[in-house]
């Protein structure tokens, strides 16, 4: 007998969160502590400063695993997950995602379309985004590949932004292909 898995299973996903280690859960033996005011209270024995945390009605959490031994801070593990999550979220606005934009020129395209493909790859790499240049070759085009090289260099020599070839040039099967993205030259 054939049963039918709801469709709805796949997009029950949990959220994944960091693990914020708090008081218990701290495995170290010998912690930093610093208190709430931000004053460093020096390395504690990790029962101790679980002790000292309870006795001001607040948690010892740890926040960084990564040194020896682990720095810990007593404060509020709810309001410490909160400054954390904030933290992120200001981070994650302010970050820049880098976009892959495409040009495409043909092998007969006229100079001013290439004029204006070239301001639009000036904009395009001002902004921070990487651009891929493609030349098209149709048909009987493709016999001469030398040729689109030769355009794809004169090209470039338009473009007056300063940008770095990402790759070198690619012969694929509709024809040549190169990205570009902002920044010096590397031969210089």
């Amino acid at each position: 007998m054939f049963i039918k898995k709801p469709f709805f299973r796949k997009f029950n996903r949990f959220i994944r969160r960091p693990v914020i280690k708090a008081n218990e859960d701290i495995r170290a033996s010998q912690v930093q502590v610093i208190d709430e005011n931000g004053t460093n209270l020096g390395v504690m024995e990790t029962s101790a400063a679980i002790e000292a945390a309870k006795e001001r009605g607040l948690d010892l959490v740890e926040v960084s695993s990564k040194t020896d031994p682990p720095i810990c801070k007593i404060i509020d593990k709810g309001k410490y997950q909160y400054l954390q999550e904030k933290k992120d979220k200001k981070q994650k606005a302010h970050q820049k995602k880098v976009e892959l934009k495409e040009i495409r020129i043909g092998f007969t395209t006229s100079p001013h379309d290439l004029e204006i493909k070239v301001k639009q790859i000036e904009k395009f790499l001002k902004d921070g985004d990487k651009v891929k240049l493609e030349i098209r070759l149709k048909g009987r085009e493709r016999a001469h590949g030398d040729l689109a090289r030769e355009k794809m260099e004169k090209f470039l020599q338009m473009i007056t932004v300063e940008y770095r070839k990402e790759e070198e040039l690619k012969k694929n099967p509709a024809g040549l292909s190169l990205t570009i993205c902002q920044g010096k030259p590397k031969n210089q």
